[in-house]
């Protein structure tokens, strides 16, 4: 017996179970192609070359490389970002929230519809044990009514749809639910990498800008201590009439 032969006494639950086959089978195929060749890793030294930029205080650079080197990446992507908002003065709080917003909408996009191939493989499993379950009720209300000479034939037609049920919900549900751990692990990788990256060029975002950061505070408050010298808080307006 064929598969053809198969899925046609498996009854009417095989279609459901077709249904499953179909969109497991493109999901595998567009998980592993954004994965495994769509996702962009950046260039070796990337962290060191932003780390250049940072320690000259050179943050329009570091943001103009992070976008020419690594702006197909996840990883260019946030640390563009936080280069961006440094260059502009942003504070701890707000370089901290804009980064992680960052992270997590790219972290969406490496996850997302991954964890549905495990769905597929439960469904898809429960799917071929109900039709068993209808087959095996099927044999035994035609064993019930059948004469004696047809019940031989009928009982092991029930049979028949029940286990093809079985077989055709396990052929979808093992190949899916094994390209989910493999692509799970994978996500997980990815997904580690970024966080860790991103995680170490904040601090240096953070940390490493902190003096520059503070000499031109105490220049600027140096300045306006200048100017004020020998000024009265409070002079007398001078009226001339």
């Amino acid at each position: 017996m064929n598969l053809v032969q198969g899925f046609q006494q498996g009854g009417v639950f095989m279609y459901f179970i077709l249904a499953f086959f179909i969109i497991t089978s493109s999901l595998i195929v567009e998980r592993f192609y954004t994965l495994y060749r769509k996702v962009k890793l950046p260039p070796a030294g990337f962290r060191q070359q932003v780390l250049d930029f940072i320690r000259r205080g050179d943050f329009a650079g570091a943001e103009n490389y992070a976008r020419t080197a690594a702006g197909e990446t996840a990883l260019g992507k946030v640390v563009a970002t936080g280069a961006h908002l440094r260059a502009t003065a942003a504070g701890e709080e707000e370089l901290q929230a804009r980064m992680d917003e960052k992270l997590s909408s790219e972290i969406s996009l490496l996850d997302r519809r991954t964890g549905f191939l495990a769905m597929f493989g439960n469904v898809a499993t429960l799917l071929g044990l109900l039709g068993t379950i209808t087959g095996m009720i099927h044999s035994f209300a035609a064993v019930a009514s059948a004469s004696p000479a047809d019940r031989a034939t009928m009982l092991s037609k029930g049979i028949s749809e029940a286990m093809n049920c079985t077989a055709f919900g396990l052929i979808v549900a093992i190949p899916a639910l094994v390209t989910f751990a493999i692509l799970q692990n994978r996500t997980d990788r990815l997904v580690t990498e970024l966080t860790e990256n991103t995680s170490a060029i904040f601090h240096d975002l953070l940390f490493l800008t902190e003096p520059a950061a503070a000499n031109q505070s105490a220049k600027r408050t140096k300045q306006s201590s200048d100017v004020g010298v020998g000024v009265p808080a409070f002079a007398p307006s001078t009226v001339t009439v």
